[in-house]
């Protein structure tokens, strides 16, 4: 039965894990973000928790932009020591075996074995107790057309999506999960 509770309460999982990736003066760093979110269609922007203890938080600040990368279930290990790690003691590009390119309209890397990134522009940061919340302009879409349907959805046959629930454990969204569509009548 549910009751009060003093402690806190964290139930926003499962979800989905977003790798935040940034560069500035040479040096490059990744790690897993839980709390991220599209705030806008058009424009088109994306938003991004990040603890100011964080390493990348530096890296994103100065550089003024970062990307998000969206990596299948396969990589949920990578997934789970990028947000581990601290990129001020391990190269985890290198460590984790992980390719990149920078990106178009910034620096940020742009994993190669991502399904969909946005490189975005940062033009907003906010503090929100004991992280900042980033708000960047996208300026750059990328997305591996045979991983989705002409629907624009993920295709199950061929993508198979890691959600984190909690506890650096994940689950898997593939063919086998059921897929409803709710239609709603006026």
């Amino acid at each position: 039965m549910r009751k009060p509770t003093e402690k806190t309460v964290m139930h926003s999982y499962p979800g989905m894990v977003a790798l935040i990736t940034a560069k500035f003066n040479g040096k490059s760093n990744i790690m897993a973000a839980g709390w991220h979110s599209y705030i806008s269609y058009e424009p088109p922007m994306y938003g991004v928790a990040i603890g100011r203890e964080r390493y990348t938080y530096e890296l994103v600040k100065k550089a003024g932009s970062f990307a998000v990368n969206f990596l299948p279930y396969e990589k949920a290990d990578f997934i789970q020591a990028a947000g581990a790690r601290s990129g001020e003691d391990v190269d985890k590009f290198i460590k984790g075996s992980m390719k990149y390119d920078d990106g178009i309209t910034s620096n940020a890397p742009i994993l190669h074995e991502a399904y969909a990134a946005y490189e975005c522009e940062t033009v907003d940061i906010n503090s929100y107790g004991d992280h900042d919340w980033f708000v960047g302009s996208i300026t750059q879409f990328y997305r591996d057309d045979s991983l989705f349907g002409n629907d624009g959805l993920p295709d199950f046959d061929k993508l198979e999506i890691p959600l984190y629930l909690g506890r650096s454990a994940y689950a898997k969204l593939d063919r086998k999960s059921p897929v409803n569509t709710f239609r709603v009548d006026d």
